[in-house]
């Protein structure tokens, strides 16, 4: 990765080091003043190297890449990226060869509790200075990485998966304002239906998976009404997805999105259309349809597909509107997660640095990006959206992975799947909950 170093980027970190050298040579906090390696911290890791598995590839690798490259430029150390297309099939290979990473990046929490509990990962409490990261990170977040009381990861990068976009140029010129509940969000589609305006577009969408924007809904919906309590014992399977509030989650959506006129292009439409396609007919001239619920990335299709459109004025978002407007502050998300194997001298400073505020301002201000570290300016995004997605995911009073997410594996694919098959079929409902159930207990349980 030595070749993406720039010498500009060695000139800011020197700086910072010489600024911040006080002598010490143990890790760094996460804080935006220490995170750059002092002189002679960069000294002892000189020559030295960490090795990093994770999934990322493309743009998003290429982005970590030139992050990473200032560490590499300021201590001399070299990080060895090894890019997985089956982290979990990786992971418990180089354990079992007696060869881990020194640092995994996780895409979900399931796979960081299955590595709790095989004993593999290392506590970040002895990694990292727990006041900084306390001081930096919002504990709706360092939550989500903890396992029995113990911190071991802290999220990198993260999504929230409870946005809605849409244009408010068509909302103004319509009369409508964005809505604040589940009942106002169907009061304002069955508005807009009647006016002869087709108020959703809805993907599935294709490829690996599909299904799992689906699935993004339901936990929503799940998480908005039947509060964290239940949602957590409903991911943990101690509630069955027969449970009755469950099942209104699943009625409630289904409802809405299969009733005549709501869903650009119909039953077809949500099972045709890919997530990068779902925006257009939002931003289309006239608009096609109004709002599209998807994650955060969604603001990077829509500024590939319209560059000229202005952050905030030609394209924005709303939260997901909960059921109960109680829980207005729960928020769903999606996050890669950074997970310690081995305790190095140059993990510990990668750890330190990556985790910090220097590389996740140097990360936001690439595009892509969103980062809940506070220390991070408002100034390191590079537009109003991007700001305000950030200020919505560390504001959030409860936190919690997309359900799809922090399920097992054989039922996250049984509920995606289960998804397409309900809004070609929603009468299929009861049998479906039964079966999720059946495959949730025996996940669980083997």
């Amino acid at each position: 990765m030595r070749q993406r170093r720039t010498l500009a980027l060695a000139a800011t970190l020197l700086v910072a080091s010489a600024a911040a050298c006080t002598g010490s040579t143990g890790p760094g906090p996460t804080g935006p003043a220490s995170t750059a390696p002092t002189r002679s911290t960069a000294s002892e890791l000189d020559g030295a190297s960490v090795a990093v598995l994770g999934l990322w590839s493309g743009p998003e690798h290429d982005a970590f890449a030139t992050v990473a490259g200032a560490w590499e430029d300021a201590t001399g150390a070299t990080v060895d990226w090894t890019g997985s297309r089956d982290l979990t099939g990786d992971l418990t290979a180089a354990v079992a060869a007696g060869e881990p990473p020194d640092v995994a990046v996780l895409p979900n929490p399931g796979l960081l509790r299955d590595l709790v509990a095989d004993g593999v990962l290392l506590p970040l409490d002895d990694l990292l200075d727990p006041e900084v990261v306390a001081r930096d990170y919002p504990p709706a977040w360092t939550d989500l990485g903890t396992v029995d009381g113990a911190l071991y990861a802290l999220p990198v990068k993260a999504t929230d998966r409870s946005t809605v976009w849409y244009s408010p140029a068509a909302f103004e010129a319509a009369g409508w304002s964005v809505p604040a509940t589940w009942d106002d969000f169907v009061t304002w589609a069955d508005a807009a239906a009647a006016q002869g305006r087709t108020p959703l577009s809805v993907v599935a969408p294709r490829g690996p998976g599909s299904g799992w924007a689906l699935t993004d809904w339901i936990a929503s919906l799940v998480l908005g009404s039947c509060g964290p309590d239940r949602y957590d014992a409903w991911v943990a399977a101690e509630v069955p997805w027969t449970d009755a509030c469950v099942r209104r989650s699943f009625d409630r959506f289904l409802t809405l999105v299969t009733a005549p006129g709501r869903v650009v292009g119909g039953t077809r439409g949500i099972l045709t259309t890919g997530d990068a396609e779902g925006a257009l007919p939002v931003l289309a001239d006239p608009p096609e349809a109004y709002a599209y619920p998807m994650a955060s990335f969604a603001q990077a299709f829509i500024t590939d597909a319209h560059p000229e459109l202005t952050p905030g004025a030609g394209y924005d978002w709303f939260p997901f509107p909960p059921v109960d407007l109680a829980l207005a502050g729960a928020t769903t998300v999606g996050a890669d997660l950074v997970v310690a194997l081995r305790d190095t001298p140059a993990s510990r400073s990668f750890l330190a640095y990556l985790t910090g505020a220097d590389a996740q301002a140097r990360w936001a201000g690439l595009g892509g990006y969103a980062s809940v570290n506070r220390g991070v300016p408002a100034s390191a995004y590079p537009d109003a959206v991007a700001r305000s997605v950030v200020e919505h995911l560390t504001g959030a009073e409860v936190v919690r992975f997309g359900a799809g997410d922090a399920m097992p594996a054989p039922v996250q694919a049984a509920w995606s799947a289960a998804m397409l098959a309900l809004v070609q079929d929603p009468g299929a409902l009861d049998g479906v909950l039964a079966s999720l159930t059946d495959a949730a207990a025996a996940a669980s349980t083997g």
